[in-house]
């Protein structure tokens, strides 16, 4: 017969928690403080977009904006 395995019980090893980062978002200039990204739109104030590769995503909403499209239609519109 093959002898059992012993599982050790007992208290976990402590693991840190990766803290939130909402301070690299602000900026402060003299007395003023000013948002360096921006808002969803379909959330609201205090849920910023995360700017990545030409595009901003929301991770509550999953909401997208592509960066270059606008641009584009921006461009198409000086023309006309």
């Amino acid at each position: 017969m093959a002898k059992k395995k012993i599982v050790k019980k007992g208290k976990k090893p402590h693991k840190n928690k990766v803290t939130s980062r909402k301070y690299s978002n602000y900026k402060i200039e003299g007395d003023k403080i000013t948002r360096t990204s921006r808002f969803c739109p379909r959330c609201g104030p205090g849920v910023f977009l995360m700017n990545s590769k030409g595009r901003f995503y929301c991770g509550k909403c999953q909401y997208t904006e592509f960066e270059g499209k606008k641009k584009e239609e921006v461009k198409e519109e000086e023309k006309e």
